[in-house]
């Protein structure tokens, strides 16, 4: 290996010896002197590099401490320098300290040698003024005793007739009340009887309907079974004539196997011909009424669905009817807690009635007067104690006399109570409106505005007017868009006003401060007076910054009050839209298919017979749009936000498009291009209703029809072979389905042109998407859904409908009569 590394060439190898030739171990010798000298210079360098690696190590060091001794010199020389400036600093600021000091007190000692001076003058001036005018001010103290004296006792001869005044006063009041009560009474006896005979004739109507009910059921399953019979005796039938043209078939075999090998002309053999065409126009006879028969079938079957549909809102109905009682129920009771609390309310205050003198004589003699204590049964919250009556002392007289805190608040709440009666009775008559604003509404907020009744923490006002609308709500189109055009506009404004309360504890900033005496809360009365607060209240300029669309503080009352405001709205909304729909719904099951009289005229040509069964044809559609004007005519009356008409419309065309849609995928005979013709025309009629409505009432509800507009495109289209799946579903139909497309396809039948279908291999192309969809997973309902949720919410009908300025908003009669 040595040598083959070397590279020599000629040696040979022995046992134990190797025989080299002339020069070879000269170049051995050489080689290995070379290697020894290559590793003795390594050593050599790696000795020189560590020398010199060590000298430049002491080298560095000795730099570094010369370097660090260096430093700390030029340090310590820095510190001295900086030390010496520091102590002149110093000198300085107390030498400029002392020679400011000195300036100081100099000028500080003569300032006060001059206040001396001066102060001594001036009490001398004051001391021989006041020497001189002595007199002068004993003379005005007495006479401004006597003065103070003479008007004191005018005050009190004014305040004790004052009392006297308002205590006949109160009693001609209480007295007034007891009256107004007991003719309440009869009122809400009689409102309890007409309340009781409409439950019964509500409950009569319940009962009806179920009736009703029951007996279509009973009709439905007796139709369906007479159906059944039928098609079991045509399926006998038919099965026995088919026995019969094979027994005559065999019978003809045999007859013609027996016969001789001879043919000749005999009568028997015209016979036979004669059987077997007579059979086979009895065979194609019975399988056209066996066709006959499955469409009566099929008709039975629509029958059925239309009567289940039938059903279905007659529940509906019955739902709604039973809703309507428990409501009624809800508001008998009612009405019989309000009758029982003014009952004993009545009595109340016939006692306080017998307990006042009508004289002042008497009630100045009387010094304590009891109070018949407050208990569940006179709707309010007993203390378990009578309370007394405070007693107010004249400084003068020394005369006691009777007084009680809560004479004026039962005071309030009576007129409280009255205001509210009078805005109830208000709004439950119809307002109108005043320049294209609800009166009802705005009266309603600026008197919840005014009375400060979203701050307060249990008041029965928003009780009242939620049972006064309710109350107000009939299954009438023109009340309930009244209804519809004041809750929107009122929900706007407690929107913008009413804030949810920070913290439970919150107290109204402003409360009304309740005076010690009789006399402050009289003369606090006098200064801000309820005839002078109701003008300012009418007038619109005494409460601007009321009128101004600030943030409440709402509590409890006020948040449900809106809540329960949203569910009347949604519920009016939901009415007036189950009412048109109501209203078109059969309409619409005659704009789905053209009669047969129309097609067969379509056939032959007839011109002018075809025009005037286009003309009878479209008086349905033309039901329908007089219908949509007759309901935007109504919206448009009573002011109803353009939003919430925009959003009605939307969904009634959403629900023709379902309809519409459902009808024609469900039904073959639909599925025609004279039909499809028919569906066109009616889709123009409301087309044209939607560019005369405006968008501002129409919207997009247009839109909503795609479907059927893309459906009746597709059906009408002269060139159904030549389109590809591409071009109808992307181009044509992009909005329909595979699913509704193939239904479309395969049932579609050209009865006026004979045109043709889409080419069989677009239908192959169909069921394979639809293959693949259902093994997606994809809902192969070919059917639409009608969406019947409400489609806003109170933050778009805030956001959709213009600040109202209410102040411009004239009140009624009633209201500036009762100021």
């Amino acid at each position: 290996m040595i040598l083959d590394k070397m590279g020599l060439k000629g040696y040979q190898i022995g046992k134990t010896k190797v025989f080299l030739r002339a020069g070879q171990m000269a170049e051995l010798d050489a080689r290995r002197a070379e290697v020894l000298g290559h590793a003795a210079r390594t050593i050599q360098r790696q000795i020189r590099t560590y020398i010199a690696r060590k000298e430049f190590i002491a080298l560095r060091n000795a730099a570094i401490m010369l370097q660090s001794h260096w430093r700390g010199i030029s340090a310590c020389k820095l510190y001295e320098q900086l030390r010496r400036e520091a102590a002149a600093l110093k000198i300085q600021k107390n030498f400029r300290r002392h020679t400011a000091r000195e300036s100081y007190l100099t000028v500080r000692s003569s300032t006060i040698t001059l206040q001396t001076g001066l102060r001594a003058m001036a009490a001398r001036n004051e001391f021989r003024f006041r020497k001189q005018t002595k007199a002068a001010i004993i003379i005005q103290a007495t006479l401004r005793c006597h003065a103070a004296y003479s008007y004191y006792k005018s005050l009190q001869k004014a305040a004790i007739t004052t009392q006297c005044g308002w205590r006949r006063r109160v009693a001609r009041r209480e007295l007034r009340k007891l009256k107004m009560a007991a003719r309440e009474t009869g009122a809400l006896k009689e409102a309890k009887d007409k309340l009781e005979k409409r439950v019964e004739e509500l409950t009569w109507r319940l009962q009806l309907e179920k009736r009703l009910r029951t007996d279509l059921e009973e009709e439905k399953a007796q139709e369906i079974a007479k159906l059944q019979e039928s098609l079991q005796a045509m399926q006998l039938q038919v099965e026995e004539a088919n026995a019969r043209v094979k027994k005559e078939q065999e019978a003809a075999r045999k007859a013609i196997e027996e016969a001789p090998p001879i043919i000749k002309e005999t009568p028997v053999i015209v016979q036979d011909t004669e059987k077997v065409n007579s059979l086979t126009a009895e065979v194609e006879s019975l399988k056209a009424s066996l066709q006959s028969e499955r469409k009566a079938t099929e008709e039975a079957c629509n029958a059925c669905t239309d009567a289940e549909a039938r059903n279905a809102e007659l529940v509906k109905k019955l739902e709604d009817s039973e809703r309507r009682v428990d409501q009624l129920q809800e508001s008998v009771h009612r009405l019989e807690e309000k009758l029982s609390n003014s009952q004993s309310e009545i009595q109340v205050l016939r006692q306080q009635s017998l307990a006042i003198s009508p004289t002042g004589k008497s009630l100045t003699t009387r010094q304590r007067t009891m109070i018949v204590p407050r208990t569940p049964e006179n709707g309010n919250v007993t203390n378990g104690e009578t309370k007394v009556l405070s007693d107010m002392t004249l400084a003068i007289s020394n005369v006691r006399e009777p007084e009680s805190e809560e004479k004026p608040q039962k005071c309030l709440n009576e007129k409280q109570q009255e205001n509210q009666d009078i805005l109830i009775k208000c709004i439950s008559q119809n307002l109108g409106f005043s320049g294209c604003k609800p009166i009802a509404a705005c009266v309603i907020y600026k008197c919840l505005l005014h009375w400060r009744s979203f701050e307060v923490e249990k008041t029965t006002v928003f009780d009242r007017i939620i049972q006064t609308i309710a109350s107000s709500i009939e299954d009438n189109n023109d009340v309930l868009a009244y209804w519809l055009s004041n809750s929107s506009t009122l929900l706007m404004l407690l929107q913008r006003t009413l804030k949810a309360s920070g913290a439970a504890s919150w107290t109204p900033q402003r409360r009304r401060a309740s005076s010690a005496s009789l006399f402050g809360r009289m003369s606090q009365g006098l200064r801000s007076s309820p005839q002078s607060a109701g003008l300012s209240f009418l007038n619109g300029r005494g409460l601007s910054r009321l009128d101004d669309l600030r943030q409440v503080e709402a509590k409890y009352p006020a948040l449900l009050f809106k809540q329960q405001l949203t569910a009347f709205l949604e519920k009016i909304y939901g009415m007036i839209r189950d009412n048109l729909k109501k209203e078109i719904s059969p309409l619409i099951g005659l704009c789905i298919q053209a009669p047969r009289t129309s097609r067969a005229s379509m056939v032959k040509g007839r011109t002018h017979a075809n025009a005037v069964v286009q003309k009878a044809l479209i008086a349905h559609w033309q039901s329908i749009v007089k219908s949509l004007n007759r309901y935007l005519n109504i919206m448009k009356a009573n002011h109803v936000p353009p939003f919430l008409a925009r959003k009605v419309f939307t969904q009634i065309f959403s629900f023709i498009n379902v309809q519409l849609l459902n009808s024609l995928l469900l039904r073959r005979e639909c599925c025609s291009f004279s039909n499809g013709e028919y569906v066109k025309a009616g889709l123009a009629e409301l087309e044209q209703w939607c560019n005369e409505a405006t968008e501002e009432y129409a919207g997009l509800a247009w839109d909503e029809l795609k479907h059927i507009r893309q459906a009746i495109g597709f059906l009408v289209i002269h060139q159904k072979p030549k389109k590809t799946l591409n071009e109808i579903t992307k181009e044509l139909c992009p909005v329909l389905s595979i699913q509704q497309l193939y239904r479309i396809s395969t049932m579609y039948w050209d009865d006026k042109y004979g045109t043709h279908s889409v080419s069989s291999d677009v239908i192959a192309n169909m069921r394979v998407m639809m293959t693949e969809d259902t093994n997606n997973a994809v809902s192969s309902s070919f059917l639409l859904d009608d969406d019947s949720s409400i489609p806003f919410t109170v933050d778009d009908i805030s956001k959709s409908l213009q600040q109202i300025d209410i102040a411009d908003v004239d009140p009624p009669a009633l209201i500036r009569e009762n100021s």
